[in-house]
């Protein structure tokens, strides 16, 4: 007994150090680490605009520049596509279609559109995280003298 009360200090020491040492260690491994979200390479409005207008200019019309899906439920993926015919005399060249949020995915024709042809620029919306009315618009960045054209669209969301 009297071995044990001389060793029980030593114990109780060495267990505390241990166990710091492994608390210093579960804290490193419990830490939300630290990660570094990269800036997306994003080019102003401005460059663009400029990009687009650095091609010779053409003339275009729209099949409309809104759509109304009416009333959809919510959660509903939904996607209208919008016709785009060249009027002018060069080609009709679509750099970059920017939805205003992340709930709207654009696809485009990407080739040029030679006059008199036409294409396409389609919006993809998933109706998820939205309630009642919405309004959402896309960017069309094209070769056009009035860039950026403005599309959208509305829905009526029903829970």
């Amino acid at each position: 007994m009297k071995n044990f009360i001389k060793i029980a200090p030593i114990v109780v020491a060495l267990t505390l150090l241990s166990c710091k040492k492994e608390q210093t260690a579960d804290q490193l491994v419990i830490e939300e680490p630290t990660t570094q979200v990269a800036e997306p390479n994003i080019d102003s409005q401005e460059d663009m605009i400029k990009e687009a207008k650095s091609k010779p200019l053409t003339n275009i019309v729209l099949s409309e520049a809104q759509f109304d899906f009416g009333k959809i439920n919510k959660g509903d993926k939904k996607e209208h596509t919008y016709e785009i015919t060249n009027m002018g005399e060069n080609p009709l060249i679509i750099s970059q279609v920017k939805p205003g949020c992340g709930c709207t995915v654009p696809d485009y024709t990407k080739e040029p559109i030679l006059p008199g042809k036409k294409g396409q620029i389609t919006l993809k919306f998933d109706s998820a995280g939205f309630d009642g009315l919405v309004n959402k618009q896309a960017e069309v960045y094209a070769n056009v003298e009035k860039a950026p054209i403005i599309i959208g669209f509305s829905a009526d969301i029903q829970p």
